[in-house]
Parts: C-alpha cells; structure tokens; sequence
C-alpha cells in the first residue's frame, strides 16, 4: 500500500469525543465515541486513512434503542466498542442509568442498526472478540457483597469475561475474573486482540483523570493469566510536560499487515492551575512491538502532538462549511440534544430554519428546548440568527454554550410586559445569576454570537440598529474540574418559557468556526 508522506495533528477528533473504539471492515476505518446524557447516541465515524473523519450517524438514533430520560448528567451511555465480524458490524456498550449492558449490529452501519439485545454481566464498558465461532464478551468488574466477585476486595475493580450467544444475549459460561490489572485504581476498558499466538488485554488504568493510562497484560489464553507488560504503560502521560493530559482508555487496529495504530482518549488544559473545557477528545498514534512482542504507541508511551501520516491512500473529503442553514427537514449528525429527541424537547426544521417551541421548558431542566453541537476549539466564534420571534410574556430565545444542566452561560432575547430585553444568564451549581445588557425596540432579525479565546466566553447581540456586548466570563466556570462529569461543552440555540404555553423563535442559520 503507498505511503502518502506529510503528517497530522493531535487529536484526530476534537471536543467531546471520548472513549474511542476502532475496528477496520471491508477496507474502512470505523469509530465510535461515548455520549452519555446526549441523544442521539454513540457517534459513528468512517476514514479511509485513519486521520480524516466523517461522521455518518449515530449508532442509536430511535427511542427503541435508547431512552435516557433517567439518566443524570454524565449518565447513560459509557464506552462503547465497535466490531467487524462475517459481514456484520457490531456494537457493544452500557447505558448505566437504562439497563446495562446491551448489543447492537448492522450489516450497513450507514443505514441503521438492530434494538439492543441485553447482556445480564455487570460492570461497565463491555467489549468483543471473535475466535473459532465462540463471542467473548469482556467488561470491568462492580464487586456486589454476596455477588459473583464476592472474593474481590470491595475497593478493587478488575476485568471479567464471558462467552455469550450474540443472537440472544445469552451467558453461555461466566463470567470469569481474568485480570485485576497492574496496580493502579479503576482496571476498566477492556480489548482483547490476538498476534503471533498471544491474546494481549489491554485496559484503563488509574481513573480517568490526570492519572489515567493505558496498560496490557499477555496471555498464551483469552482466558488469562495474565502477564504485565515489563516496558511500564502502554500509554502514559503522568507527570511529563505534555498539552496533552489524561491520555489512556486505547483500542487498537491493524492498518495494514504488521501496521498497528492506537486510538486513545485525552484532555488539552489550559492553566498553570490546569482545567479543561472541551472535555475528552480522540488521538491517534502509531503503535510498535518490542522484539520480545510487547505493544508500545508513539515514543515510549507519549502520543505527539504531529506525527508522520499512516501509510494509507488519501482520506474521503472531509466537510469545510462552517454555516449551517438547515436545508431539508432532519437535523445533521452534529446536532444533539439532552436524553431525548429533539422533536420531543420542541425543536425542528422546518422551511430552511430551525425552529424550537418550548412549551414550559427551562434551559436547566431535565429536557430543555436546546439543539447544540461540540466546542472543539479552545479558541472560536459561533453565531446564530433569531427570525421571527413570536413571544409570549416570559418566553426567552437566543445561544447557549452548555457544560451541563448546572453549568453553562446563556444570552437570550426574553419578552417582558415592556418590550425585549437581552438577558445574561450565569449558572453555576446552586448559583444563579440573571444581567439585562440590553434592550430592543423592535425584535425583528437578532443576531446572537459568542466568541471564545480558550480562558473566557463573551456574547453579543446585534438587531442592526444597536450591538450590545457583554462582560466576560470566565471559562474556568464550565470546565470539567469545577462542573464535573465525563462530557464537554456544547454551544447552541435554546429557548424557554415560563409556562405550558409559549410561542415559536425561529433560527435561521447557524456559524460554528475557530479562531486563528
């Protein structure tokens, strides 16, 4: 296969795309990502040269799939895995707020997937692999006093396996602990893969904080024991002077004959005191074995931040348009919205704009009218147009960029008994806080934008008459190490009413670009 030459950036999938799981078909890259609350859910992507993405759906897209209207912030869907066997594309994960472990599969991944089949295995972060017609089935261990793992100490987590029927879900022997790991807290993320005769497991070690790594242990057996690797982590950025943090959670693939390449997860803070706010994103690097057959990526277990491209033909066309104006009548796979379907939270497309109609929603509810896509740049502008705004006395329209219900910065046009108002919202955890920063005599066409220089978010709102900016603010406030939880921020267009009964803003376009 020829070399292409040239080189890529770290990461590969920026913003919130956590968890990664690879696997090659029919000549093609696939990858899936978490998505925990958000809806539709797990993210599926296709490459033909493992550094250009492009997002062809989502695996679960139906509310006969997935329901997460239990699921809390950072609830839901966790760590997927993605597999090619005999024609059929297959999908395991957890939904840990909505009946655990589940399977999916496709024989045309861009064209839909199956209802889960349910696999009655605790833990979370179930993974696959296929051996002379038998399915392993491997997740992490929740010891349950009085449970299968009642011989594991309660603080100590590790990996199981089963064998399970594919078709039914059914355990058809297990689970069987395997490995505790090397040491360090939370052994999670389980891949078996197979060369020259080993079976190699590798995991996620140390939390997925600043600690987190990627170990693996071999075994002559799927089944273990199995051995450390004596070269340390596979993957560890601990401690080193790197603007990548958090790096572990790997899955692997075999590009080529003998040409291995490493998916991970991390983090790009900011700060002397670091945080980061674009939560955990998707990188690359090229993955070796030592003479004596053990795996190591990049340079002795760090991933940089370019390396040389993989030996691949040239990548399909990856999209360049940063404005949307919301032709047809579905929304793009970019867009999401929180635990259930945007239809269901009153928003749509309809006549080449999207319209939201919130009908007693609140931006800090379980189900707010908000349609949002990732920040994927620390440094970036977005905009949006509100036409046609038809309020009732408390209704609010306008741009949100959102961490998650608790934590996010809004700015809006909200009718009162006197006119429209521009109001600031500011939400921190039980904080609240509410800034006219202006008025509008006529709300006719508004446009409403936030720019980002990575340490602060300031919106403005423009009718062409009058421009109103607002103070500042502070990032730091949506970052993960002050909000919490496992996703990223999203930025988009909401609306709210204070009652059951509220009008219609419709958006006209929207404008998502970074920053130079």
């Amino acid at each position: 296969m020829p070399a292409r030459g040239g080189t890529f950036s770290n990461p590969i999938l920026p913003g919130f795309h956590p968890d990664p799981s690879i696997c090659v078909a029919e000549g093609r890259f696939y990858l899936v990502t978490s998505s925990f609350e958000y809806f539709p859910g797990i993210p599926l992507f296709v490459s033909d040269d493992l550094v250009t993405w492009v997002q062809l759906g989502h695996v679960l897209d139906r509310t006969s799939q997935l329901d997460l209207r239990g699921a809390p912030a950072s609830g839901g869907l966790f760590a997927p895995t993605i597999r090619y066997h005999n024609g059929t594309w297959f999908v395991a994960c957890t939904n840990v707020t909505g009946g655990g472990h589940f399977l999916v599969t496709s024989t045309d991944p861009a064209s839909g997937w199956s209802d889960p089949i349910w696999i009655e295995q605790d833990g979370i972060d179930p993974s696959l692999f296929f051996e002379d017609g038998q399915v392993y089935f491997t997740s992490n261990v929740q010891p349950d006093p009085g449970g299968p793992h009642e011989q594991i100490p309660a603080f100590q987590r590790g990996i199981q396996q089963s064998l399970i029927d594919p078709r039914t879900g059914a355990i058809l022997d297990g689970p069987h602990f395997i490995w505790a790991g090397t040491g360090a807290r939370y052994p999670e993320a389980p891949h078996v893969i197979k060369r020259q005769g080993w079976y190699y497991l590798v995991i996620a070690e140390g939390g997925t904080e600043y600690g987190h790594i990627a170990s693996v242990g071999r075994s002559s057996s799927p089944w273990g024991p199995f051995e450390p690797s004596p070269y340390g982590p596979m993957i560890d950025h601990r401690s080193i002077p790197s603007p990548f943090q958090a790096m572990g959670h790997a899955d692997v693939v075999e590009a080529s004959p003998d040409d291995w390449w490493a998916v991970c997860l991390g983090v790009r803070p900011l700060g002397g005191w670091p945080h980061h706010t674009l939560g955990r994103e998707t990188f690359l690097a090229p993955l070796s074995w030592t003479d004596d057959g053990w795996p190591i990526v990049g340079d002795k277990g760090k991933v940089g931040e370019v390396l040389e491209r993989p030996a691949l033909p040239a990548g399909l066309p990856q999209a360049s348009e940063t404005r949307d104006g919301f032709e047809g009548d579905v929304f793009g796979p970019s867009w999401m919205s929180v635990r259930i379907p945007a239809r269901e939270a009153g928003a749509s497309i309809a006549g080449g704009a999207v319209v939201l109609r919130p009908e007693g929603r609140s931006l800090d509810g379980r189900f707010p009218c908000f349609v949002g896509r990732r920040q994927q740049h620390h440094a970036f502008r977005a905009a949006t147009s509100v036409v046609a705004f038809e309020p009732v006395v408390g209704d609010e329209a306008g741009l949100a960029v959102r961490m998650n219900d608790t934590n996010f910065y809004s700015l809006g046009i909200r009718q009162t008994a006197q006119g429209a108002e521009i109001r600031l919202a500011q939400r921190f955890g039980h904080v609240n806080s509410d800034i006219v920063v202006g008025t509008l005599s006529d709300p006719g066409e508004v446009t409403v934008e936030v720019e980002s220089d990575g340490w602060t978010y300031q919106f403005s709102c423009t009718d062409g008459r009058s421009h109103h900016v607002s103070p500042p603010l502070d990032a730091i406030f949506l970052s993960t190490e002050v909000a919490g939880g496992y996703t990223g921020i999203f930025v988009g267009m909401y609306a709210t009413s204070v009652g059951p009964r509220s009008g219609a803003a419709r958006f006209d376009w929207f404008e998502y670009a970074p920053r130079r």
